[in-house]
């Protein structure tokens, strides 16, 4: 069996390390006042990987907090992806220059797909990651704030179609609850599109969660509340990936 891939978050809101529910801004709280801080602790445990999403910029349109994306990417060595209001070409540029290897874009593929298409022309698929944030399988935008009539499955296969094949997708019903991952939804999306490189995220409570995801064949995992709050230690971290190889 393939190990899965572990990937931390890290949520940024006026330049601090937070967490939401449900993709609620109401919610925030705030773990950590320095998101460098945080991503040392991830690079000194075997973390690989990071996800940074810019909540200001997935509410206002734009990219915000790329200044933290700079300082995380001059001062580890993690392969970050970021996402969060990346609307335009410029934005992307932004991000790029500013350390990201990877971007996620969900409201732009929704709301602009002629855009987004050009992203994945210019940067090619290993650059540009689809994000299929969903609630009751139907896609939501703009930071969870809005919810589209686009249907999950008819999303994803239309991107992939279109060279996509890796995309991060939550259920938002799930994320920041700590109630355990939406373990049956991607059964089926992998059953139904085998060769996509699914990235999990939401609900993700403790390291038997991600034993589950991986027992389901699932590529990788995004997970954030549960290291905050402690149900997921930096020490089960780094043994998994010892143990692993």
């Amino acid at each position: 069996m393939k190990t899965i891939e572990l990937i931390p978050a890290i949520d940024i809101i006026g330049g601090k390390c937070v967490r939401l529910s449900k993709g609620d801004y109401d919610t925030q709280k705030i773990y950590n006042e320095n998101p460098l801080e945080v991503a040392h602790q991830f690079e000194d445990n075997g973390i690989r990987r990071l996800h940074l999403v810019d909540l200001d910029g997935a509410k206002q349109g734009k990219i915000i907090n790329y200044k933290i994306l700079e300082k995380i990417a001059s001062r580890t060595k993690l392969v970050i992806d970021f996402g969060g209001g990346l609307k335009t070409t410029e934005d992307l540029r932004i991000a790029f220059e500013s350390g990201a290897k990877m971007v996620t874009g969900g409201s732009i593929a929704v709301k602009n797909p002629s855009e987004f298409e050009s992203w994945i022309s210019k940067y090619g698929p290993e650059k540009i990651i689809l994000g299929s944030d969903a609630k009751d399988r139907k896609i939501a935008v703009s930071g969870w704030t809005e919810t589209s009539e686009t249907d999950l499955f008819d999303f994803l296969a239309g991107y992939i179609n279109k060279g996509i094949t890796k995309t991060i997708c939550t259920d938002i019903s799930k994320d920041g609850m700590l109630e355990g991952p939406s373990l049956e939804l991607y059964k089926e999306i992998l059953n139904e599109f085998p060769d996509l490189y699914l990235i999990a995220s939401g609900g993700v409570s403790s390291m038997s969660d991600i034993d589950a995801l991986q027992q389901a064949g699932v590529p990788a995992v995004i997970f954030g509340k549960a290291i905050y709050e402690g149900r997921i230690g930096m020490e089960e971290i780094k043994k998994r990936i010892l143990f692993s190889g």
